[in-house]
């Protein structure tokens, strides 16, 4: 499936980046494996969890990593040339998946518990960009005053 994102150019300013992104996802996503699954929880308002399914693999095989607006999630097993294996329906190879980011969001942690792997991620907007009100005061406006001319 394509989308047409030409629209969004002509009409808006500043979102040619965003149009940009999903235009790579959308090209992204046609091509890429479903190994390991994965979800992706919204947990409150502000805080997301990525959970993926990663049996056989260890806290050790595991690497986590944010670099600007992307995080990566790579796990590299050793391979063990000791067993035998009649049937090998666990898959156990490498992987890497990568994450985009939206603005400031961040990790906060990651847990191992039963083959899951949960990567938790908050959202943190600064002051200055959360909404804020404007009080209005009721009565007369005043003049503004005008600085460096003599009252007449």
């Amino acid at each position: 499936m394509h989308f047409d994102l030409t629209p969004l150019y002509r009409s808006s300013i500043g979102f040619d980046r965003l149009a940009s992104l999903l235009e790579t996802a959308s090209n992204q996503d046609a091509g890429t494996t479903s190994y390991p699954p994965y979800n992706i929880e919204l947990l409150s308002e502000n805080a997301y969890r990525i959970t993926m399914a990663v049996a056989g693999f260890s806290e050790e095989d595991i690497n986590i990593e944010t670099k600007e607006q992307s995080l990566t999630i790579t796990g590299e097993k050793v391979e063990e040339t000791s067993s035998e294996f009649l049937h090998q329906g666990i898959a156990a190879r490498n992987f890497e998946r990568q994450f985009r980011l939206a603005d400031h969001v961040e990790v906060t942690g990651a847990s191992l518990d039963n083959g899951l792997l949960h990567v938790d991620l908050k959202r943190e907007l600064p002051e200055t960009m959360k909404p804020r009100s404007i009080e209005i005061t009721a009565g007369k406006t005043t003049k503004p005053k005008v600085i460096g001319k003599k009252a007449a």
